[in-house]
Formats: structure tokens, sequence, C-alpha cells
């Protein structure tokens, strides 16, 4: 790639990132989009409540999506990672581990997290197929099925109220993880959802499908579905080498117009949200790409 210069770098080139990059193609933008690979409904088969393409796999959508953002003159596609991204003049000098290196006015991160899998057998494999992160994105194919929630302390609570809409009968496995206060065990009581503390020794499945779980302790419990709260990570470090901050949920602070604290870097998507769908990475992405479009006329 001979141009080394850019309006905007976009970091990410999954849904946020894509979305980002049209908006700013479509304002006959000069962007480059980097892009390693790992988006991060990579696990799941199916995408669900994005209109249009309810029940279209993810990676199919970014295909065609790519195949839309490409259309645009300005925008330009390299499959790298990203390294390094210092402020460099009026904008920024990003490194990729290509050796490559690119200058750009602003910068989008549409990094999305990485969540971090507990070392239970059986867990990575059903990840995004039977054990699943959002009743939303997900709720609608497992209903009616035996369903376990991974989960503790408030975490718990919100999910306990919130999935017997969706499951035939829940049960909370903690993994011998955290407390509850003698009103949330009475809730469970109340409503029927049993509370199982032994550590778990593996998830029983069929290619992804799950079937049981097994603990340390007692005997196994018959589920086909599992949702989980498990810890996550930004699943690049840049932004916070440049300096932006991060909330306490550990997601990229950012303004009502997707900028994060750290004047000429915005974001939008995973990294920023516990709202976690294809529809908002989307919505977040173009609204950002609009933005950019306007900062960069000062």
């Amino acid at each position: 790639m001979e141009q080394k210069n850019f309006d905007v770098i976009v970091i990410g080139g999954s849904f946020a990132g894509l979305a980002a990059s049209l908006a700013l193609g479509r304002a006959r933008r000069t962007v480059l989009v980097i892009d390693s690979g790992q988006a991060c409904n990579r696990y799941t088969p199916h995408a669900h409540n994005l209109l249009g393409f309810d029940g279209v796999p993810p990676a199919e959508i970014r295909q065609k999506a790519k195949s839309d953002v490409s259309k645009y003159p300005g925008i330009s596609f390299l499959s790298d990672t990203a390294v390094s991204a210092v402020p460099a003049g009026a904008g920024f000098k990003v490194e990729t581990a290509g050796g490559a290196s690119y200058h750009a006015r602003k910068l989008f991160f549409g990094t999305g997290v990485r969540d971090l899998f507990p070392a239970i057998e059986g867990f990575e494999d059903c990840w995004g197929r039977s054990i699943v992160h959002c009743p939303y994105c997900h709720g609608y194919e497992l209903a009616d099925k035996p369903t376990a929630l991974f989960a503790a302390g408030d975490d718990a609570m919100h999910f306990a109220k919130l999935l017997p809409q969706w499951a035939g009968s829940l049960t909370l496995v903690t993994n011998d993880r955290g407390t509850f206060s003698l009103s949330q065990l009475e809730y469970f009581k109340e409503h029927n959802i049993p509370v199982i503390t032994s550590p778990i020794s593996g998830f029983v499945h069929s290619k992804g499908m799950l079937s049981a779980i097994r603990f340390e302790e007692g005997p196994a419990l018959e589920v086909e579905a599992m949702y989980a709260r498990i810890p996550f990570k930004q699943h690049c470090e840049l932004p916070e080498q440049l300096g932006c901050l991060l909330n306490s949920d550990g997601l990229l602070m950012t303004n009502e117009m997707q900028e994060t604290t750290v004047e000429g870097v915005y974001a939008g998507g995973d990294n920023t949200t516990q709202m976690r769908s294809l529809a908002n990475a989307i919505a977040l992405g173009t609204k950002a790409g609009a933005i950019i479009n306007g900062a960069l006329l000062n």
C-alpha cells in the first residue's frame, strides 16, 4: 500500500468499524481500516435482533458489509494488527505488526472486548451456541429449555429476575464464587431457583450443544442452555496507551459524541457499552463516522 496518510484510521474492521468507515467513505474521506480478523462474535453461528439479517451468520453479514464499504474509493483495508498508536503532528501515527507505519488526523477504535473464559472443560466449546451472554440475542432460540445461570452476586440477581420469561426452568450455578444476601437467597427460594455452589468440573456437550454440567461434588445437572456472566478485557490496549480512560466496568469512556477522553480518538461498539449487539455496534459506528467527519472540518 503506497498511501501513508489518511483522514481517519479505523482500528477494528467488524460491525462498528465498518459502519464508521461507511459513513466516512460516503463523506468522501480517506480511511484506512486495520483489522486482525478476531471479531468478538466469531463464536456465534447466527445473528439475531438485527433487522433484515435475523438468523444470518455474523461472518456472512460482515462480508457483505465489507463489500459495500469497499465500493467507496476513499476506503482502504489492511489485514494486520495495530501494535502502536502515538500522537504525531496534527494527528496520530499507527504502526502495525507487519512493520508498516501510517498517519491520520483522527482515530476510531471498534476493537470490541475479549471474553475471559473460565478454565473449565467444555466452556469455550459451547460459547455463543448453548452457553451465551444475552437473552435478547439468544433467548428466543433457547426458550423453554432447562437452563442454568453461571453468575454470582448482583449479576445473578439481575438475571434471575430476567431469564424466567425465556427459560423452561432455571438453576443458579456459582462455581464457588461470591456470596448472596439473605434477601437474595429468599428471592431464589420463593421463585423456585435452586442454587448450586459446588465448583464445576466440566460441561458435557455435543458440538457445542450443552447437555449437562458436572460438579466436583454432587450429581450432574441436566441442562440444554446456560447464561454466563464472565469477565472481559479490552481486545486492544492501544486506547489505554494513548491515555484513554476506562470506566469501572472496564469499558472505554466516551462522551455523547463517541469521543474518548483523548481528543481526536473515538470509539464505539462492544468496547464502550454493556449493550453488546450487532445493531448497537452499527448504530454507534455510524454515529461516530458522521461526528468524525464534522470534527475534520475544524
